[in-house]
C-alpha cells in the first residue's frame, strides 16, 4: 500500500500555489500511489475558482483522492465541488474508507470561524469507528496538529481535546498504525499514545522553525508532501520535497 499525503495548498489569486501543487502532482506521477489524501487548507478566502482548479488537477490523476477540510476552507464550497466524496452527512466532513487492505479514517477538526481546531465534539464518532468489527490496519488523518510543534504561534491554534483523544486512543481495541495531519506548514514527527504521529509539510511556502527565540531562522523549504508505505504489517513514512521552480507544460492549460 502506497499512500500519498498533501496538505496546506492555500491557493489564492495572488499566489502561485496552484503551480506548486502541479509540481507535486507531477512528482507523484512517477510514483503512482494507490491513494492520495489531502489534509486541508486547500484555498484561502473562499476562492471557488481555486477549488475548481484543484479538482481539475486531481481529476486528471488515476488514483482515488480523499479530502479533509482545514480551518481556511469553506465546507459548503467543498461539498459543491466534490459531491462524490465519502463525507459524513452531518456538518462535520469526516470519512472512513477501506482501500488496498487499509482503513483510512478522516476526522474533521475544524471549528467554524476559528483558526484552532477541536476533536472534543467528535470523540464519540471516532470511538465508534475505532471499535468497528475489522482487523484492517488504520491510519487517522486530520488537519490540525495534536502534539506541540514548539512554534508558539501555531501551538496557540492547535487542536484542543488532544489529551482526551490520547486517552481514547490508549483504550482503543486496536492501535492505529499512524496519525497524520498538517496545519503547521513544516514537516515534523512525534508520538501520541505510543502511535507514530506526523505533521505533513505544506505545498504553500513553509513557516520558519521559530521556537520562540530572539531570532527567526530563514526559510528555504520547497513544497513538501508525505509518502506512507505500508507493507508486511509495517509502516515507513517519508517526507519528500519537490521543486517549485518550473511547472510542466502539460499543466499550463489546466491551470488557466
Amino acid at each position: 500500500m502506497l499512500l500519498a499525503q498533501l496538505s496546506d495548498i492555500h491557493a489564492a489569486p495572488d499566489n502561485d500555489n496552484l503551480s506548486r501543487l502541479a509540481c507535486a502532482l507531477t512528482w507523484l506521477d512517477t510514483l503512482q500511489p494507490d491513494v492520495l489524501v489531502l489534509t486541508g487548507d486547500l484555498v484561502d478566502d473562499g476562492w471557488l475558482a481555486g477549488y475548481q482548479a484543484i479538482a481539475k488537477l486531481l481529476d486528471s490523476k488515476p488514483w482515488p483522492v480523499f479530502i479533509l477540510p482545514g480551518n481556511a476552507d469553506c465546507h459548503e464550497m467543498m461539498r459543491a465541488v466534490w459531491n462524490d466524496q465519502p463525507w459524513s452527512d452531518t456538518g462535520a466532513m469526516h470519512f472512513v474508507k477501506e482501500i488496498s487492505g487499509m482503513r483510512l479514517i478522516g476526522l474533521d477538526t475544524t471549528v467554524n470561524g476559528a483558526a484552532a481546531g477541536s476533536v472534543l465534539e467528535h470523540l464519540s464518532w471516532l470511538e465508534k469507528h475505532l471499535a468497528a468489527d475489522t482487523t484492517l490496519p488504520a491510519i487517522l488523518f486530520l488537519h490540525h496538529h495534536i502534539f506541540k510543534s514548539g512554534i508558539p504561534a501555531l501551538d496557540n491554534i492547535m487542536c484542543s481535546g488532544h489529551r482526551e483523544l490520547e486517552r481514547l486512543l490508549k483504550n482503543a481495541p486496536r492501535p492505529l498504525v499512524a496519525i497524520t495531519g498538517g496545519h503547521v506548514h513544516r514537516p515534523m514527527m512525534s508520538n501520541v499514545a505510543g502511535i507514530p504521529a506526523f505533521i505533513c509539510g505544506s505545498i504553500c511556502p513553509a513557516n520558519p522553525l521559530w521556537l520562540g527565540g530572539e531570532s527567526v531562522p530563514p526559510v528555504y523549504d520547497p513544497p513538501s508532501l508525505m509518502i506512507h508505505r505500508f507493507t508486511d504489517g509495517k509502516l515507513v513514512s517519508h517526507h519528500v520535497s519537490v521543486s517549485a521552480s518550473t511547472v510542466p507544460d502539460e499543466y499550463i492549460t489546466t491551470l488557466k
